[in-house]
């Protein structure tokens, strides 16, 4: 997802004909990601808090109805929207298998070792054949400019259907950043403060899970096979 480093030579920033990736990338809504904050090219900023789930329906009547009043004095406490996300993928294990099989490696027991490599191998086969899919849950604040605020619908149309990225907007999103990011700040906090209060376990995506996750969504397939090992090769500050 790593965007070409070039030298804008006009007002526009133009992507080079016949590079797939790049000419993909230039019609992506998402214009950087830095200090853990999503930027969008309107000039929009976004955080994703990753929480865990509960299941409602093993709960006493009383933990139920606690339950729903948490959630529903998070819900009274936001003078903001946010969107909530609920992810299905196929679970992937290849992290816990190379854990495990890194810990078989070292067994003196030849018993002990062997043992651990069938196990890594019936794993991975229940994986493949049983398709078990595993859901994660977001929750996405925002904080748009006041100047994206009060575009019409036909202006956030066009916004949206315009690939082309202006020098001028990149030099305005970075003057807004520090601003922006600090209003944002504050609704994180909002937010982390009413979903604890449900009993819930909250945490802000960083950058690297932030590239990692959009770069499954965008590549679900690839994302399987080819790993980001290392987040160095990519230039996470320009998406």
């Amino acid at each position: 997802m790593a965007e070409a480093t070039q030298t804008p030579t006009d007002k526009t920033v133009k992507q080079k004909k016949g590079t797939p990736a790049n000419s993909t990338q230039l019609y992506m809504n998402i214009a950087e990601i830095k200090d853990n904050v999503i930027i969008l090219k309107n000039g929009g900023i976004r955080a994703v808090l990753q929480t865990n789930s509960v299941n409602f329906n093993l709960k006493s009547e009383d933990e139920q109805n606690a339950i729903i009043y948490s959630y529903q004095n998070f819900l009274n406490s936001l003078d903001f929207p946010v969107q909530i996300l609920v992810q299905s993928r196929k679970l992937d294990v290849d992290k816990y298998i190379e854990n495990v099989k890194s810990i078989g490696e070292k067994h003196e027991n030849a018993l002990l070792k062997d043992q651990t490599m069938e196990y890594c191998e019936y794993i991975q086969k229940l994986v493949e054949y049983a398709d078990i899919m595993e859901k994660k849950f977001y929750v996405v604040i925002p904080y748009d400019p006041y100047r994206s605020q009060n575009r019409n619908m036909f202006a956030k149309f066009m916004q949206r259907i315009s690939s082309a990225d202006s020098i001028d907007s990149i030099k305005r999103r970075h003057k807004e950043f520090e601003e922006l990011n600090k209003n944002l700040t504050q609704r994180v906090g909002t937010a982390k403060a009413g979903l604890e209060g449900c009993n819930l376990r909250v945490a802000q995506l960083t950058t690297p899970q932030l590239v990692e996750l959009f770069y499954g969504i965008y590549n679900p397939e690839t994302s399987r096979n080819e790993k980001i090992n290392d987040l160095d090769q990519f230039d996470v500050k320009q998406l």
